[in-house]
């Protein structure tokens, strides 16, 4: 849980100027990844996640990225994306 709570604040805090929360969930038997929040202000990602996280179920997951403009997300080392495992499924 420390490792997530790192990855989040260093995503709040980085250089990067666009802040992006994705929802991950399963529904159906499929899993969804949804951007549902964006912002260049780290303060209203901060508190929108808040937000989020303090209203969510357990079968919702949340991250938050920071993101440069221009630049296909593809190349940078962990673009952004939420992993669903097979045991979310059953």
């Amino acid at each position: 849980m420390t490792e997530y709570i790192n990855m989040v604040e260093t995503a709040l805090i980085d250089e990067h100027p666009l802040k992006l929360i994705l929802k991950g969930w399963v529904e159906e038997g499929v899993g969804v990844v949804a951007v549902v929040y964006a912002t260049t202000d780290s303060n209203k990602a901060r508190n929108r996640f808040e937000e989020l996280t303090s209203a969510a179920n357990e079968d919702n997951y949340y991250m938050v990225y920071s993101v440069p403009f221009d630049t296909d997300l593809t190349q940078i080392g962990h673009y952004p994306s939420i992993a669903i495992s097979k045991e979310d499924f059953e």
